[in-house]
């Protein structure tokens, strides 16, 4: 059977250039979260699938790559349904396991704990722009921060990031899960309905209100509670005076405290902000995680037509492994759709000092070369970046490609010491 060179559906290899701004992105992630007081950590890439099937996952448990049982455990003969074969499956996010680790760590780790976390998860789902089957995520989370401090700082922080790395003119998009459910118990839904009403929702961006209400209608809502939620959005601005509107609209139905913050939040986001964005509050955003508990927000960039990042806070998930609950918050952002964005506006990496090529004749003598190789290696100690390439007939055609990747002095090295 004849090897297959490209990689399995849904993967990528990934080309030096690209890889140029990842190890970019990737050091100024750490050093921007750093500021921030988020320390760095790391979870396995295989999770327990009881773990990983518990429910708080949403659509993308449907999407796991599950691990079979190995060994004598591995008894075909005897298994009766799929989750008799397996015991593990690929992690496809961060946030449950750092939850796990929190609860199987939380005695040596900080009060609060503000986490930094970046590696690969995998989702068997269906490939397309900007969308892997393997790809990095990057989170930070606070846990153990009960108030509205922990958003306020993970917005600030990821915002600050977006910044430094050369986006503009984003927008976050702010709710609150409690404001969703408040919004629904107004309108005359059930509680067992909420989730569906809210899988409808979510559609808004793409179907708009009348694709809504038809959706409802056609899963056999009361046209008077239909008519009553979406009537909702259509008064509410994108303001903190939309939040001020159904505080007062919802009265009893909202939970004390939850415009209040939702405001806090805006405003104190804004008047600390370091780079070029806007954050509105946003009635629709949902966030697919069922496992989020309060605000929630996203990243909406105009030039990828949807969101790269978001997140929410998610108090009760921690106390699923521990029995007791912990304040918990993260934000992510779509390191692999930001990479993407950077790379099709041809984003060049600022330069950190010279880079130079050493173009070496064939057949160097040793001595002649042992003195390149010295004089290469002075110079890189002292912070210069020293590429050593032997000299192409096609010098014209080598120097071109070296300057694609950055070079912009070149030295040559002849056999004859006086022709250097």
């Amino acid at each position: 059977m004849a090897m297959k060179k490209k990689p399995v559906t849904g993967m990528k290899d990934i080309l030096p250039k690209e890889m140029e701004i990842r190890d970019y992105v990737i050091w100024q992630i750490k050093e921007t979260y750093k500021t921030f007081g988020f320390s760095s950590m790391e979870t396995p890439c295989v999770e327990h699938i009881e773990n990983l099937s518990s429910n708080q996952g949403g659509e993308n448990e449907k999407l796991i790559f599950k691990i079979l049982k190995r060994g004598e455990k591995l008894k075909l003969e005897d298994a009766k349904e799929e989750m008799d074969l397996v015991d593990g499956g690929l992690r496809y996010d961060l946030t449950l396991p750092l939850s796990r680790y929190y609860a199987n760590n939380a005695n040596d780790l900080p009060a609060p704990f503000k986490a930094l976390q970046m590696g690969n998860v995998w989702r068997a789902d269906r490939p397309q722009r900007g969308r892997f089957r393997q790809f990095m995520q990057c989170d930070i989370d606070i846990l153990g921060e009960p108030g509205i401090l922990a958003e306020i700082e993970l917005i600030t922080a990821t915002t600050t990031l977006l910044g430094k790395i050369g986006f503009e003119k984003f927008t976050i998009r702010l709710n609150n899960r409690k404001m969703l459910k408040a919004m629904a118990a107004y309108s005359g839904f059930e509680e067992k309905d909420y989730d569906n009403v809210f899988i409808t929702l979510d559609k808004m961006d793409k179907i708009g209100l009348e694709g809504v209400a038809e959706d409802l209608a056609g899963q056999g809502y009361p046209k008077e509670n239909v008519d009553r939620y979406l009537a909702l959005f259509e008064k509410t601005a994108s303001d903190a005076e939309g939040v001020r509107f159904l505080k007062d609209t919802l009265g009893e139905h909202l939970e004390t405290g939850v415009a209040e913050d939702l405001i806090t939040i805006m405003e104190s986001v804004n008047a600390t902000k370091s780079a070029d964005f806007k954050i509105i509050f946003d009635p629709t955003l949902v966030r697919g995680m069922s496992y989020y508990t309060g605000p929630i927000f996203e990243i909406s960039m105009d030039e990828f037509g949807g969101s790269v990042g978001g997140g929410g806070r998610y108090d009760e998930m921690i106390g699923k492994f521990t029995g007791q609950n912990i304040p918990a918050c993260g934000f992510s952002i779509g390191f692999e759709r930001i990479v993407m964005l950077l790379l099709e506006k041809e984003y060049q990496v600022p330069a950190k000092g010279q880079k130079t090529a050493f173009l070496v004749e064939k057949n160097m003598p040793k001595e002649r070369m042992l003195a390149i190789l010295k004089q290469a290696n002075e110079r890189r100690r002292k912070g210069e970046q020293i590429n050593i390439a032997i000299m192409k007939k096609n010098k014209k055609f080598q120097k071109e490609q070296l300057e694609k990747e950055g070079y912009t002095v070149f030295e040559e090295f002849y056999r004859e010491e006086l022709q250097a």
